[in-house]
């Protein structure tokens, strides 16, 4: 019920422009890998929703943070529990605006190099990005790719001295969404 809420909320955040132009998915899909000499930390997510508005390039979207699987069960409650405490922060989320979306041709095939900047919401502490993305039309599909990285630290997640070895200052993230045009 709250997702739910939450969902139709991130949607009239972006309300505005024709219906045709704005593009919205609930199976997005965002990857995020440590590597240290320890160990490696990796975890997915396929439930995120996302809504771009391709009227005026606002694009946004929501993370359910319990909603990361990892390979290990203990890893995943301990990401949950003592790093993310996913109780108290349920979500992450983005918004903000996708620059260069006038260029893209939703009408025609291509590949688009965009950046999309606004705010990162992390564990209740909010900060500015700016990072490159890549819109690719083919058909009725639109597909958006970006990688970049980002610290934990800079999100007030806390991590105990003494697994300090085990998990990398920057985390990579992935992030892919496929939304349909029809």
């Amino acid at each position: 019920m709250k997702l739910r809420f939450l969902l139709i909320a991130l949607a009239g955040l972006l309300a505005s422009g024709s219906f045709a132009q704005k593009l919205s998915t609930r199976n997005g899909y965002i990857r995020f890998f440590s590597e240290t000499p320890v160990e490696n930390i990796e975890a997915e997510n396929r439930q995120v929703s996302s809504v771009i508005d391709m009227a005026n390039g606002s694009f946004a979207f929501l993370v359910q943070i319990k909603a990361f699987q990892f390979e290990k069960a203990l890893m995943q409650e301990h990401f949950n529990e003592n790093y993310m405490e996913s109780g108290e922060y349920p979500n992450a989320k983005f918004q903000g605006t996708i620059e260069g979306y006038e260029e893209v041709n939703l009408n025609k095939d291509g590949e688009y190099k965009v950046n999309f900047s606004g705010t990162m919401t992390i564990h209740g502490t909010s900060r500015e990005i700016n990072e490159s993305a890549t819109l690719v039309v083919q058909g009725d599909k639109i597909n958006l790719k970006s990688k970049f990285q980002l610290k934990p630290e800079d999100y007030d997640v806390k991590i105990p001295a003494s697994k300090r070895d085990n998990i990398s200052e920057t985390l990579d993230i992935t992030v892919k969404m496929d939304y349909d045009k029809k």
